[in-house]
């Protein structure tokens, strides 16, 4: 949330031509009842592109997702982890998990509306403080339902949520990860599509994951260490492939920068988005510092222009 808005998804989508781009989560109403060209609009260039919604009404969800088709998105996901309290107040979100016979409706209205594919992303289980459904059985279940309703592809944040008692930044840090869970998950639907998230952090561990399961969400690690999606880029899809140089990214976004700086687009919507290009290489300190204070496309071509080591 707040993060992979459309500046962010262009900016990763120069570092990887392939991994899939997922957007914010957006509530249905939102869409039918405000602005949707701001909440969908997006760069062509970043396909593939995943639409995330959030709701628990079969007939608004279908009807956003049907909105969302004629955008041009990829897919439509529907947020059934988010563990937040406001999400939980709306009846959506986390919370939704036990009830997967209404996740199942959502899911079956928002395929009969659309011809893209509609998937899920979830928990492993969910804990209200008086009720625990985190065992397999309970995963199985609804994972079970929802397929039956047409879902073919699961994304398993593999920690419980804990709704109520833990915020949203607890919930992603407190809750143990369970990656067998889901491993288990896969084996005992194969021919589903199950994609694992939750704490991993560079490509050894990707590469570690694939061996048990379909694929691999990542969420802060990405946009903390936004290069590791180049990383991953070259060990997934590219082999040898040479490694893009960061300062051409920068140069690429400089020039993105020049064509979205009308109306109420600033500099530093498009560059706090590029903090962590650097992470983990010498300069790293300086190129933050040096962002930071960037006011103008030709801010960015100089920026590319000082040498750093590590590029």
């Amino acid at each position: 949330m707040e993060r992979t808005d459309r500046h962010c998804r262009y900016f990763m989508r120069l570092l990887s031509p392939n991994v899939r781009l997922y957007t914010e989560m957006v509530n249905a109403n939102a869409i039918l009842k405000g602005d949707p060209e701001r909440h969908l609009a997006f760069n062509a260039t970043e396909h593939p592109v995943a639409l995330q919604l959030g709701g628990n009404e079969p007939v608004l969800l279908a009807a956003a997702a049907k909105i969302a088709e004629d955008y041009g998105y990829d897919e439509i996901n529907l947020n059934v982890g988010c563990p937040s309290d406001r999400v939980r107040s709306g009846a959506f979100g986390a919370c939704l998990m036990a009830q997967p016979g209404l996740v199942a409706d959502c899911v079956s209205a928002m395929q009969a509306s659309v011809s893209i594919p509609v998937t899920v992303k979830n928990r492993i289980g969910i804990d209200d403080g008086i009720t625990c459904n985190d065992s397999f059985e309970f995963l199985a279940n609804f994972t079970q339902q929802v397929s039956a309703a047409g879902c073919e592809l699961f994304i398993v944040h593999a920690r419980k949520a804990v709704l109520g008692g833990l915020s949203p930044k607890q919930n992603l840090n407190i809750p143990p990860l369970r990656y067998s869970v889901v491993a288990q998950l896969k084996e005992a639907f194969p021919t589903l599509r199950i994609l694992i998230n939750g704490g991993i952090r560079d490509a050894g561990s990707v590469m570690e994951q694939l061996q048990h399961v379909d694929g691999v969400m990542l969420g802060r690690q990405a946009y903390k260490e936004p290069y590791l999606l180049a990383n991953l880029q070259q060990a997934c899809f590219d082999g040898v492939l040479n490694l893009p140089k960061r300062a051409s990214i920068v140069h690429s976004m400089a020039e993105y920068a020049a064509t979205q700086l009308t109306g109420y687009t600033r500099m530093h919507h498009i560059t706090r988005h590029m903090a962590g290009l650097y992470s983990g290489a010498a300069g790293a300190r300086r190129w933050r510092r040096e962002l930071a204070a960037a006011r103008t496309p030709d801010d960015l071509h100089h920026l590319a222009e000082v040498t750093l080591a590590g590029d």
